[in-house]
């Protein structure tokens, strides 16, 4: 029986998730399989993939052949790594020992790698939030210098008015006091 590594689709309507199961070759995408290895989530960033290691490893050192996506996320798991150094330690180039320091060497490095990726994301949206603010900053520093325009202008007016008034009754004044003056005389 040819056996195959592939994703099962499940999941609701634009929101895919997958199983990755091992089944016969023969049967349809979403049919009987023989064991259930893991869960991969396209949806998350970066994708989310459950694997059982162990039974992976297995069922590749058996033969069954992976689709290209199972394929891809297995070497970015280690699989087909750990199988490699299996294999090294059959031929004897190594002992079980070293193939587990590199393996554990390599997993160390690629995670390191994932933090450098999930630092520098952080970083750019802290710079972001950052440039944002400033550029914010600016246009409240603009609106608040026209209001400020807008409020000595208003005060201007407001004062020239009153100006203008204040001389129209001293005037007033003036043209009563005189007309005033003759009358008691």
């Amino acid at each position: 029986m040819a056996t195959k590594i592939r994703l099962q689709r499940g999941g609701r309507k634009g929101y895919a998730v997958y199983r990755i199961v091992i089944a016969d070759a023969r049967a349809p995408r979403d049919g009987k399989f023989t064991e259930k290895i893991g869960t991969y989530n396209p949806n998350t960033n970066p994708a989310t993939v459950d694997l059982n290691f162990d039974r992976a490893l297995y069922w590749v050192e058996t033969g069954a052949q992976p689709t290209d996506t199972v394929r891809n996320i297995l070497k970015n798991e280690g699989v087909y790594l750990m199988k490699h150094l299996r294999g090294g330690v059959k031929k004897g180039a190594f002992d079980e020992a070293a193939a587990q320091k590199k393996f554990d060497a390599w997993k160390a490095d690629k995670q390191k790698g994932f933090d450098a990726v999930a630092a520098d994301v952080a970083k750019a949206k802290k710079e972001a939030v950052a440039k944002e603010l400033e550029a914010e900053k600016k246009v409240n520093e603009a609106i608040a210098k026209k209001v400020a325009e807008k409020k000595a202008a208003a005060a201007a007016a407001k004062a020239e008015a009153e100006a203008a008034k204040a001389a129209e009754e001293a005037a007033a004044e003036a043209a009563e006091a005189p007309a005033e003056t003759p009358a008691e005389a």
